[in-house]
């Protein structure tokens, strides 16, 4: 008997995995009886659906586990079946086992869903029927079909612990900094998670800027610098203007993508990179290059209005994120008001907080950080509000030309079901006034 422990997302994907599959199952969640266990047993009413505190019993019988990337590996349902040496395993792996056509693995801290998207979109542009999942949008196993020719993969770290066999015909990691430190003993263990995709791939793409990268001479490498063999890609500054390189041909300037900041020219780099791997022509990636406008949430532009931009980056959920936002923004803009806040993560921002001393006009705070985040900050005004609707209005009276940008640096579960909502209502509170 299989256990699948946790119904949210994943947890239903992989149920649906099991029942086509005819493979005998029950699940576990620690949430009391809710609105979600009512809809699985509507949709699966023969499986037995265990609510409520985590028991030992619920393991008796069960010969494997199909777990929830949410569920930490200090809680006492893993522990426990650790102790019984009953096998752990992520609905990754557990595609992994069945998936036929090739397979590329992307993580990192940040930018892992820019690169997913793009690199997905350049498979498709070639003719690829490419499935796109993972830890964005749709769960991998939701998204299996006899005849795709190519998944790109999107994987969080919670997705690579409970990984130990996984076949990627190529990979990458894009960068690692501190962030999920709740779910790890320390950053070394997290950097260990990250790089432990390396292990699966048959080709390794790795960012030569990032120094908690392992360098491989065998690897393609890519950077914000020139590329040091004719495979690797990179970037050349000439006459003012920047340009994408692979070896010493120019591929495109940097100006012509839609995307902003010198993240987006590395996220750029990394797709390039797995594309050529996978044989993409190069053409063709740069045309969607071109036409690429990112993904919502990330650094989104929303709207002018009376000669200010407003931007949604409500994805930035810790503090180099929004770090990563500013100097993106600085580099054309000199009026920036910034809202920020919400659940601190365990971090410094220290960093974040000399930026907005010396670039950010005013920051308007929400949420459970607020207090905590004026602290912080000496020399920009900052004001607070009580929801977003009000954050957008002060905002909005605090300049008169330039930037509105939300970029919190914080969780979202304070004041929203999650930073889909937070940007949501963002944009909402924007184009409704």
């Amino acid at each position: 008997m299989k256990l699948v422990l946790g119904l949210g997302v994943t947890g239903f994907s992989i149920a649906r995995f099991l029942a086509q599959e005819k493979i005998p199952f029950k699940v576990a969640d620690s949430r009391q009886q809710s609105e979600r266990s009512s809809r699985f047993s509507e949709k699966f009413p023969t499986v037995e659906v265990c609510s409520g505190a985590w028991d030992i019993s619920v393991l008796d019988g069960i010969d494997e586990i199909f777990i929830s990337p949410g569920i930490a590996q200090k809680e006492s349902i893993v522990v426990w079946a650790r102790e019984k040496n009953i096998e752990i395993t992520s609905d990754i792996e557990l595609f992994s086992r069945v998936v036929q056509a090739p397979v590329v693995g992307i993580t990192g801290t940040n930018g892992k869903s820019t690169v997913t998207q793009l690199l997905g979109e350049m498979a498709r542009a070639t003719g690829r029927k490419t499935a796109i999942g993972g830890n964005i949008g749709k769960p991998i196993l939701d998204c299996l079909e006899d005849d795709i020719d190519l998944y790109v993969v999107e994987l969080s770290s919670y997705q690579l612990d409970y990984t130990k066999r996984l076949n990627l015909l190529t990979g990458v990691v894009l960068n690692i900094t501190p962030d999920h430190l709740d779910r790890y003993e320390n950053f070394e263990h997290y950097t260990a998670s990250k790089l432990s995709l390396y292990r699966y791939c048959q080709n390794l793409v790795i960012n030569i800027d990032e120094a908690l990268i392992p360098k491989k001479s065998s690897a393609i490498h890519f950077g914000i610098d020139m590329p040091k063999s004719d495979q690797d890609f990179g970037t050349v500054t000439c006459h003012g203007s920047c340009y994408f390189l692979k070896g010493d041909d120019v591929l495109m300037g940097v100006d012509d993508m839609q995307l902003i900041g010198e993240h987006n020219v590395a996220n750029i780099l990394a797709a390039l990179s797995l594309g050529d791997q996978i044989g993409l022509d190069i053409p063709s990636m740069i045309e969607c290059v071109k036409s690429f406008k990112g993904l919502e949430h990330r650094l989104e532009w929303i709207a002018l209005q009376q000669g200010v931009e407003f931007y949604n980056d409500s994805k930035a959920t810790n503090a180099l994120s929004t770090v990563t936002a500013l100097k993106a923004l600085t580099e054309k803009h000199e009026n920036i008001v910034l809202i920020a806040g919400g659940v601190a993560k365990d971090e410094s921002h220290s960093e974040l907080f000399e930026l907005i001393d010396q670039n950010v006009l005013a920051v308007v705070l929400i949420g459970q950080s607020a207090v905590e985040f004026d602290k912080g900050i000496h020399q920009a005004q900052t004001i607070h509000a009580e929801n977003m609707s009000e954050a957008v209005s002060l905002a909005k009276d605090m300049i008169n030309n330039g930037v509105i940008l939300l970029s919190p640096a914080c969780a979202s579960f304070d004041m929203f079901d999650n930073f889909e909502h937070r940007g949501k209502a963002f944009k909402k509170a924007v184009l409704d006034s």
